[in-house]
């Protein structure tokens, strides 16, 4: 029977040749490090390398050959962070997921008191906390501002959910399945499923020290559309029409609020102010009444919609994936 292990690392590699000899070498010092107390301490590092162009794959190659517990896994293509991460959580095995970047700006000398955060004080995740960040203005700004809507829309108190410095049970990363740019929305992800005790940690982050940056403006306007998305996915997945179905009522309840409106005002025309009957405008020629009979046929297509989401949750093959926390005298 193999030994369990006791901890994986998780790093997504895209163009990274430079930094991941003194990665690899730093990690292995402060496993080691651990083992002088453990002996029976057992790690894995798994490297996904994000389609690079340079020569990443052929370094992991080396570093793998020295080092049994280095493990590697190479994409065809540039499929981006999130597809990396989650194949990573596939084949990790240890009772303690830690992830970092490979550019050198994580520091490995913090993976000791993450894992004791996962296994002692019993987080399902615990996020790292740049808190004096080595970033010009045009990253850290954006970023606070991404930060703090994020906190806001989500009620999860963390104060950088981007970073990439993360660690998690093993049950959580078996539970959750990261997509598109999902990567930056973890958290969020795993809170959905249930997993709400949530932990921060302020670590150092380390001025680049090899390559350029992968991230430009564009990840903070494509980051407030991911948001949206995975909020409205993880509330409305499986019941979509709690959520079309409100906004037709409500676009019904406009509409026909106007009508009624329009009719009444007709009368009190009529039979309050006696005013003729060929002096008062038709309910038909007011823009009002366009407005109303737009929102009623909105409302319509609304209903429509969440008829539609309803009846594909019904066929989808995961509608019953509900996560199961334990169990007692059963296989």
């Amino acid at each position: 029977m193999d030994k369990k292990i006791d901890i994986s690392i998780v790093i997504p590699v895209y163009e990274e040749e430079e930094s991941l000899p003194e990665l690899c070498q730093w990690i292995q010092a402060v496993m080691n490090k651990i083992k002088e107390t453990k002996a029976d301490w057992q790690y894995e590092v798994i490297m996904i390398d994000d389609g690079s162009e340079d020569n990443s794959w052929e370094v992991i190659h080396q570093l793998a050959e020295k080092n049994s517990s280095i493990k590697g896994i190479k994409f065809n293509r540039n499929y981006g962070k999130s597809a990396a991460l989650d194949t990573g959580f596939r084949v990790a095995q240890g009772e303690v997921v830690i992830t970092m970047d490979a550019d050198l700006q994580d520091s490995p000398d913090e993976v000791p008191a993450l894992y004791q955060m996962i296994k002692e004080e019993k987080f399902h995740l615990v996020s790292g906390w740049k808190k004096k960040r080595h970033d010009p203005l045009n990253k850290t700004i954006p970023s606070k501002i991404f930060n703090r809507v994020t906190r806001l829309l989500t009620g999860i108190p963390l104060n950088d959910f981007n970073c990439g410095l993360k660690a998690y049970q093993n049950k959580v990363v078996k539970s959750i399945e990261v997509y598109g740019e999902m990567h930056r929305y973890i958290p969020v992800i795993a809170k959905w499923s249930g997993f709400k005790k949530i932990g921060e940690k302020v670590v150092e982050h380390r001025p680049r020290k090899y390559g350029v940056t992968k991230y430009g403006l564009k990840r903070f306007i494509t980051g407030f559309l991911d948001l949206l998305s995975i909020i409205f996915v993880g509330k409305f997945r499986k019941q979509p029409m709690h959520f079309f179905g409100f906004l037709g009522l409500l676009s019904w309840l406009i509409g026909g609020l106007i009508t009624v409106w329009l009719l009444i005002e007709k009368q009190v025309k009529l039979y309050v102010y006696n005013i003729p009957f060929k002096e008062i405008r038709d309910i038909v020629d007011q823009p009002l009444f366009f407005i109303a009979l737009t929102a009623v046929i909105i409302g319509m297509q609304l209903f429509l919609a969440g008829f539609i989401g309803e009846l594909i949750a019904l066929n989808a093959p995961q509608r019953n994936d509900y996560l199961i926390a334990e169990k007692v005298n059963i296989e």
